[in-house]
């Protein structure tokens, strides 16, 4: 076993104070007998994405449904505010408008035969 240099400090008086941490967490690397690689990739293997937040592009207002302080989700559903009001009246929720929102979907115009 390589030796390890171990930070210290030394106080005013010229004694030696060895950083406890920093000790301990040599020792724990050295004495591990999981190796670094093998708890990385349970790390990454492990980690979940996150799921994507969605907003339905056909409808202009949402209705923000809060679960809790920091958990929340939107109904996309609404043609406008009022109606979406109706629906968070007495829940813990808001209504929005949709970022996303596409428009409505213009008609297209006949053409029109051109002149020669």
């Amino acid at each position: 076993m390589a030796a390890t240099k171990v930070a210290k400090r030394i106080f005013a008086d010229g004694r030696e104070y060895m950083d406890m941490k920093l000790t301990h967490a040599i020792k724990a690397t050295m004495t591990s007998r999981v190796p670094a690689s093998a708890l990385l990739t349970a790390m990454v293997t492990l980690a979940t994405p996150a799921a994507a937040q969605t907003y339905d592009p056909k409808y202009p207002v949402c209705l923000q449904i809060y679960q809790s302080m920091v958990d929340y989700y939107f109904e996309c559903a609404y043609t406008s505010i009022p109606q979406c009001q109706a629906s968070a009246s007495g829940r813990n929720a808001s209504c929005v408008v949709n970022p996303y929102y596409g428009g409505p979907k213009a008609k297209r115009g006949k053409r029109q035969p051109r002149p020669y």
